[in-house]
């Protein structure tokens, strides 16, 4: 069975606090394994453990047990998106994706579509976890058709991915939120 590391903060947390408690003798490594935890976010890092679980029962044995622990990117910082209002910003986005040779990564939303405006602070989210990715949003009811015939956009909300000056990929998001989060990573990684 898979068991899920808690986040970083929650680690970082109970390190340092097991750290600097002085009942406690830690060797060297760990001292420094655990301030380095907290440093950390994402991977696997060893740290040192009081052999016998600790948690206020009675302690077996004597010293520390080597183990594991793995967590992941804490993505807790949202990025806010631009937005792309007219024909030139759209040409200046694709623009930069083919200077950078990174994609980018174009919502398209309407104000008053209930479900473009629940996904947008979900993507400003994982734009947090791609520092190299751009992200941007449309609003199709306030740019010229010009802008809107470019992306071939047909549903809302759509969301493309774009590299290399031209249309790569996209997700048209009609269904569960967390699963067009999932192909939108998936598309990244794809062309990242």
């Amino acid at each position: 069975m898979a068991l899920l590391a808690p986040s970083p903060r929650v680690l970082c947390r109970d390190l340092c606090a097991a750290r600097d408690t002085p009942q406690h003798h830690h060797p060297s490594p760990s001292s420094s394994s655990a301030a380095a935890g907290c440093s950390s976010v994402g991977g696997v890092r060893a740290l040192w453990l009081p052999r016998g679980g600790g948690g206020g029962g009675v302690r077996r044995g004597r010293g520390w047990v080597r183990a594991e622990a793995a967590y992941f990117w804490d993505a807790s910082v949202p990025v806010e998106m631009a937005e792309i209002d007219s024909i030139d910003t759209l040409d200046a986005a694709v623009g930069w994706s083919v200077d950078n040779n990174q994609p980018i990564i174009i919502d398209w939303m309407a104000s008053w579509c209930r479900k473009c405006i629940y996904l947008k602070p979900k993507l400003e989210k994982i734009a947090g976890e791609y520092p190299g990715v751009r992200f941007y949003f449309v609003d199709v009811n306030k740019v010229p058709q010009a802008v809107v015939k470019r992306g071939n956009i047909s549903k809302m909300p759509t969301i493309q991915l774009w590299k290399d000056g031209e249309w790569k990929e996209e997700v048209i998001g009609g269904h569960k939120a967390w699963l067009v989060m999932d192909e939108v990573r998936e598309m990244i990684q794809k062309y990242k």
